[in-house]
């Protein structure tokens, strides 16, 4: 069940709330963004995925799909914990972060040091894999792995060993920082949880090819014997992008190793159970089938579509995964055989008021064609905000849309939240750039597009003193908070 009454969310990653930094952390914004959340009835906050990224800062293209990251960790908090002092706040994060793991040392409590012990063998699972990877990789200069020597490359024993034992400081210090990445966010969770408000979040369908997954598990992947893919992933044109989308994340090897890719995915979906309470599976139509494209091709239109394992792969996850509720991300080029595979496992789908003006009545994103069961969005973050996007419509498309709301007085994007809140479906999300009224210079990311994404922040100062009341009306009005 995805939710056991109507609500409303915002859509907001952490790395975009306010601070001193260059990026929003699990600080005292994210617990003062969580009050204004209850302050608007919005018990949904939805983000994107947590993991470490790359140089890029996709959160989608991370290095492990298991670990969180260290960026997103408070020095706030630290300082609160006497682990740093206050002129540590103010240092690099790599020297904050190595001072706080010296402060743990010396002033944790036994409970804290109990905590830490315990975290480290439940996630040994993956954290020795990821820790070691990371170690390497920066001892490598920061290269992808399968550029590494041979012998790491290959997760030679004795030279994995001998690693282990040169790296050993390193080693524990990302085990240390992955310790306060999830204290932290638990504790932020906890919060959010006495405030009646439900996290929400993303969960990758693919992998990075420069991550500890594929490092650590490669017979998982379609690779080659020097570890590059022979195949890659995408998706054909569509109206996120004309021209297609070459992602180059490694494909699973569904036809050789079957069980050890469901059991990768059930360890995935495991820690998205410890971090979450819904999930929402990207580019679910990936499951039923998906586009493989030759390693060697630059053009995303080289791909064919493959048959995917999605219904012994989500019969799996729900027998492993227990109350975990996930929601599909039904977006793209979808087929009836795709609408199928997550009508017979029970899955939410999405509608997005942005794509319900193709001139088609029965065009399944707009506001008369939702279903109860499905979560409605205004926009994602891979869309214009609607704002942005309204101002980029011709004049007939625009006529189009007034029309359809019944040329409403409010200005955009307002009407769209209005209906958003209205619809029937049963979750309804808005991306906070949208609450605050913001143009196309705000987007978070645009698809087929490698630089400049993933930065976007607001500040307080952005955010009006009615937004919370006329919030909470909407809320209120349309049966989304049942206080």
């Amino acid at each position: 069940m995805l939710l056991n009454t109507r609500a409303a969310g915002i859509l907001l990653h952490p790395t975009s709330l306010p601070g001193p930094i260059d990026h929003g952390d699990f600080g005292p914004h994210a617990y003062y963004f969580i009050k204004f959340l209850d302050d608007c009835g919005v018990r949904v906050w939805q983000t994107l995925p947590l993991g470490p990224t790359h140089a890029d800062l996709s959160p989608y293209n991370c290095k492990s799909a298991h670990a969180g990251n260290p960026l997103l960790i408070s020095a706030e908090l630290l300082r609160a914990e006497h682990w740093i002092e206050e002129r540590h706040l103010t240092i690099p994060r790599r020297e904050m972060l190595i001072a706080a793991r010296k402060g743990f040392e010396r002033y944790a409590n036994i409970e804290q040091r109990a905590q830490f012990t315990e975290f480290t063998a439940q996630a040994a699972s993956w954290l020795e894999d990821y820790a070691l990877f990371q170690a390497l990789r920066n001892s490598q200069g920061g290269i992808p792995w399968y550029d590494w020597p041979d012998e790491l490359r290959d997760r030679n024993s004795s030279a994995l060993k001998k690693a282990r034992h040169s790296l050993n400081t390193a080693l524990d210090q990302i085990r240390f920082e992955q310790f306060v990445f999830f204290r932290q966010w638990e504790q932020l969770r906890r919060y959010a949880h006495e405030h009646r408000v439900k996290i929400f979040g993303d969960m990758a369908i693919f992998v990075a090819h420069d991550s500890a997954d594929v490092w650590a598990h490669r017979e998982c992947f379609q690779l080659d014997n020097c570890g590059h893919p022979t195949v890659v992933a995408g998706v054909p044109p569509d109206y996120f992008s004309l021209i297609g989308q070459r992602w180059g994340n490694p494909l699973y090897d569904w036809r050789n190793h079957e069980d050890e890719v469901i059991n990768l995915w059930i360890e995935r979906m495991r820690t998205q159970a410890r971090l979450f309470d819904l999930v929402r599976i990207d580019h679910f139509r990936g499951l039923e089938s998906y586009w493989e494209i030759p390693a060697t091709e630059s053009e995303p239109r080289a791909g064919h579509w493959v048959p995917g394992q999605g219904d012994k792969l989500l019969t799996a996850l729900r027998q492993f995964c227990g109350d975990l509720s996930l929601i599909a991300e039904d977006l793209g080029f979808i087929t009836e055989e795709v609408d199928q595979l997550r009508r017979r496992h029970n899955l939410p789908g999405m509608h997005v008021l942005q794509f319900g003006f193709d001139g088609d009545p029965h065009n399944r994103h707009q506001i008369h064609a939702h279903h109860p069961e499905n979560v409605v969005y205004t926009g994602t973050h891979d869309n214009d905000t609607t704002l942005g996007w309204f101002n980029s419509l011709t004049p007939a498309i625009q006529d189009q849309v007034l029309s359809y709301f019944g040329y409403p007085a409010e200005p955009m994007p307002w009407p769209l939240i209005r209906y958003t809140m209205a619809s029937v479906a049963q979750l309804a999300i808005v991306p906070m750039q949208d609450i605050l009224g913001l143009d196309s210079a705000h987007r978070m990311n645009t698809p087929g597009v490698a630089e400049g994404n993933w930065r976007w922040r607001f500040s307080w100062e952005q955010v009006p003193e009615h937004i919370a009341n006329r919030l909470a009306h909407f809320t209120w009005r349309y049966g989304r908070d049942n206080r």
